[in-house]
């Protein structure tokens, strides 16, 4: 008689072969239907939520860490990315792509996409001829009008 297998949940780790690469990862994480290897650090841009499947249709299984480095193992069906722990190989779930950047173009791209100071424009007097010979000028700071 065989041995009775533990029944599965949600953390049971399994491995799944996609496009000839073998990947590990919790039962709850749905493999992809295609995967290209990167396996190259990228850093989050933002607090994303982590999916089971490569789209928002799957269940979120944590949010990103704004700024924390993970591992890219590939890119997967509908241009999402196939994350990992920084330093790990298991497969925790999927982000889309513009949710992390290369490690190496992060500090650019946040600092490419911060807000800029607006530069205050260049105010000028508003002015109407007075009488021929004379001029009535509205300062752009204050409002008040000024009688040359």
């Amino acid at each position: 008689m065989g041995s009775k297998r533990p029944p599965m949940t949600d953390d049971t780790i399994v491995t799944s072969q996609v496009n000839g690469v073998t990947l590990t990862h919790r039962y709850a994480v749905t493999p992809p239907q295609e995967f290209t290897p990167v396996n190259e650090d990228y850093r989050a841009l933002y607090p994303a939520s982590l999916m089971s499947r490569p789209d928002f249709g799957g269940k979120v299984i944590r949010q990103l860490d704004n700024g924390a480095t993970y591992k890219v193992l590939g890119k997967v069906e509908n241009a999402w990315m196939a994350l990992a722990d920084d330093g790990k190989d298991e497969l925790i779930g999927y982000v889309p792509t513009r949710a992390v950047v290369k490690s190496e173009q992060y500090e650019a791209t946040v600092r490419r996409d911060r807000p800029r100071p607006r530069r205050a424009s260049s105010k000028k007097d508003t002015c109407v001829a007075v009488d021929g010979n004379s001029k009535a000028c509205k300062s752009a700071t204050s409002g008040t009008w000024i009688i040359d």
